[in-house]
């Protein structure tokens, strides 16, 4: 990561605070696990310190899941490992449209000579054809740039991005419209990095920004997209070593996981 380690306990730290959940979801009136047959499968092996060959791993990894039938719900991990995840995805099912929550569109080239990275998931993707995103919209970008080109560079890619004023005077059925409206039909991948939540809220991440979401906010958001069918999900970037007492973040990203798989579970 470019900027504060340890996204790598960040699985480890959301798996024991998912143990406070229940597995009934009554916003949403759905019985997550009565209606899921769900696993845990396991941490991917990976190679410290090779984030190409890390990113190949995850993709070798998941593509048989996905082949099976089965959607994933990946835990990261800082953001990269999300390009694995899409190489399987897009390996069954051709390029997706995506929907990101996230306080950076993670479009970045190179980054101190660095192509893979944190900061460039996307860019890769669309550069391997994992990604449509004339079907994707990206929501929640704020914080400092390095100079003003760098506002339109997702859109320069043909992401549709709301940023994150724009999200919050939205409210969340004319968000929920807005993601409709862009993705048309195919498959779908859902990513939610929590940076994308306040520090106040998710202090645990490796690239905070100030003036993001609240954890109320957030699963509004993700609950005005009830009725889609996303073929996978991620939450990424929990960070625990700069986590605060009672681990707001992992609790918060259990949370969001919980919403996502009520998701899937809405999806039919």
């Amino acid at each position: 990561t470019t900027n504060r380690p340890g996204a790598r306990f960040g699985p480890e730290a959301i798996r024991s605070a998912s143990i406070a959940l229940r597995p009934y979801n009554p916003t949403q009136d759905a019985q997550v696990f009565g209606r899921l047959s769900v696993a845990d499968l396991g941490d991917v092996p990976v190679t410290p310190g090779n984030a190409q060959r890390t990113v190949s791993q995850i993709a070798e990894h998941l593509e048989p899941i996905v082949r099976s039938g089965a959607r994933t719900l990946c835990l990261g991990g800082d953001h990269l490992v999300v390009l694995g995840e899409l190489r399987a995805y897009a390996a069954v099912h051709g390029p997706l449209g995506l929907v990101l929550l996230d306080a950076h569109a993670d479009v970045w080239d190179v980054y101190v000579g660095e192509r893979y990275y944190h900061g460039s998931p996307f860019r890769r993707a669309l550069e391997e054809g994992l990604l449509d995103p004339g079907r994707s919209l990206l929501a929640g970008m704020r914080g400092s740039l390095y100079a003003p080109e760098d506002v339109a560079m997702p859109t320069d890619l043909g992401f549709e991005v709301i940023s994150c004023d724009e999200l919050v005077a939205l409210d969340y059925d004319e968000y929920g419209a807005r993601v409709r409206e862009r993705i048309g039909e195919g498959p779908l991948f859902l990513s939610f990095d929590i940076d994308v939540l306040d520090p106040a809220f998710a202090p645990g991440t490796g690239t905070p920004e100030a003036g993001g979401l609240s954890t109320r906010e957030a699963l509004g958001y993700l609950r005005a997209l009830r009725g889609l069918r996303f073929s996978g999900y991620d939450v990424v970037e929990v960070s625990p070593p700069y986590d605060g007492p009672g681990q707001p973040t992992a609790v918060a990203a259990a949370n969001v996981a919980f919403e996502l798989l009520t998701l899937d579970v809405l999806a039919g």
